[in-house]
């Protein structure tokens, strides 16, 4: 019964008469599922429409509107945003030929919308594409059931101490892996550059890894796996939180560590470019504590204690192989000599969008300070 009260009523629909429902043939018409991030900077909404044919490029998705009032966007006397279609993926919910597209917001003067961050960062990223910058982004979250708490955790009280969960196997090890095998799957289908998972440390916290992605690709993949993630666990009645600290306590934090390497960092020899961007890094932290939450490091200071895992949020560091360093050079680069390293800074809610745009301004660009250089004239 305890199990039973903490997932959503509507989870508990007959899934069986909806599938007999979603057999129904469409007559060639195509349901598109348009996704765009609200005025959070951290939720996602959705609504769908049907187009007469498959569409077989992001050019053939029209743009549409939505009530920007409603998603704290807009002011109900000029309410209407635009969406923009930016990247479309197969959907895995309602599948073939039906369609998810990630868009962009505008507002009624055409202007992107405060928590449409996308738009500096193709900018950027196509400032930059010579250098062709890679980025894998881990993201942790962490299953809540429907009643804010973290999904299988006992009603009065907590699990064991942190220990037996990481990576672990077993009933008394791993809560919800059902919801995190159906979102894989989900989304390989649906075309999201999704390459791993694993259980976390805290019980009932969970990681995918998403990449490699080049530039503006790697927030919209990630943007999607989170849409899809949302959505998955909607169907099991339960909630993914992206809070950077679920629970207080002796209990590790969720951060989206965010791998990354330019064309040259990879080839022989990178690592003196490694070393370099992180020389570059070290003397702009604030610059990107700034944005690797959505409240200017408020959200992080929670998470970065230097205890469980994190750096101190006040101090820079970088480390071969440290896990409690802001930059992590793995073991297998500093043996090579050439790859790739880790930021391990931002929180689990970051927006994709605006750290790796961050990194590239710092790394590539070479932009110093915390003000941000306006590329918009070039």
């Amino acid at each position: 019964r305890a199990v039973a009260m903490s997932v959503s009523h509507s989870s508990r629909l007959n899934k069986l008469v909806r599938e007999q429902y979603m057999r129904l043939p469409q007559d060639g018409r195509v349901q598109v599922t348009y996704v765009w991030i609200d005025g959070s900077g951290e939720g996602v909404r959705c609504k769908s429409r049907t187009l007469d044919k498959e569409p077989k490029s992001i050019e053939d998705v029209p743009e549409w509107n939505f009530d920007g009032s409603s998603t704290a966007q807009a002011e109900g006397s000029n309410s209407d945003m635009f969406l923009v279609p930016v990247c479309m993926f197969r959907d895995p919910f309602c599948l073939d030929p039906n369609k998810l597209v990630l868009c962009e917001v505008l507002k009624y003067n055409r202007k992107p919308a405060e928590t449409n961050l996308r738009h500096t960062c193709k900018k950027v990223m196509d400032l930059v594409k010579d250098s062709h910058p890679w980025f894998g982004m881990e993201q942790e979250y962490t299953l809540l059931g429907i009643n804010g708490h973290p999904y299988g955790w006992p009603d009065n009280g907590f699990p064991g101490p942190q220990g037996p969960y990481y990576c672990g196997v077993g009933a008394d090890k791993v809560y919800g892996r059902d919801i995190v095998e159906s979102h894989y799957k989900a989304c390989l289908y649906a075309g999201v550059k999704i390459c791993g998972t694993n259980a976390e440390v805290m019980p009932s916290q969970w990681e995918f890894q998403v990449g490699p992605c080049e530039g503006i690709e790697m927030g919209d993949h990630l943007w999607m796996a989170r849409f899809i993630l949302h959505r998955v666990c909607e169907d099991f009645g339960v909630v993914a939180t992206l809070d950077p600290k679920p629970m207080t306590g002796n209990w590790n934090g969720a951060g989206c560590h965010t791998n990354y390497s330019t064309e040259e960092m990879r080839r022989e020899g990178g690592l003196k470019h490694i070393e370099a961007a992180i020389e570059k890094l070290s003397k702009r932290h604030d610059y990107h504590i700034c944005v690797y939450d959505p409240r200017g490091g408020r959200d992080n200071s929670r998470r970065l204690t230097g205890h469980h895992e994190t750096s101190n949020i006040f101090e820079f560091s970088a480390g071969v192989a440290n896990r409690g360093a802001s930059i992590r050079i793995p073991r297998q680069v500093g043996q090579d000599g050439y790859g790739y390293f880790e930021d391990r800074r931002p929180a689990a809610n970051c927006d994709p969008y605006a750290v790796t745009e961050a990194i590239m301004r710092t790394t590539v660009l070479n932009e110093t300070g915390v003000e941000t250089k306006d590329y918009a004239e070039h």
